[in-house]
């Protein structure tokens, strides 16, 4: 992304709610490893401080991942998508990415269709 952090941020097509998908990726390995969700001041944050801030939900507050689990993200890179309603975050995670204490979020269920019976 190129221009200053508000022009950046302003390209960003933020849902009805005022938010953003922001899929987290191992920034070497490529590996997934979470979804969260960015308000115009998480984005900020994450692109101005260096550490990965979300929106939460639920909470309805600003958090930076790691603050309380020491499991933090450091931004390597950031794109938007083709569509401008999602952004990718590469990152450098210290620790596990999940709150269940896993390294990705993504180890639950498969739902590969070509394993299926």
């Amino acid at each position: 992304m190129s221009g200053t952090v508000q022009e950046r941020i302003e390209r960003v097509a933020f849902n009805a709610d005022g938010l953003v998908a922001a899929i987290i990726q191992q920034w070497d390995s490529g590996e997934v490893l979470m979804l969260g969700w960015m308000d115009a001041e998480a984005l900020r944050r994450t692109l101005t401080e260096g550490r990965v801030t979300f929106w939460s939900r639920s909470r309805r507050e600003y958090w930076r991942k790691g603050d309380t689990s020491g499991h933090i993200q450091l931004v390597r890179g950031a794109r938007l998508d083709c569509d401008g309603d999602a952004v990718l975050i590469t990152v450098d995670q210290v620790g596990v990415a999940c709150h269940t204490g896993t390294r990705t979020c993504f180890d639950a269920d498969d739902l590969d269709p070509f394993t299926a019976p």
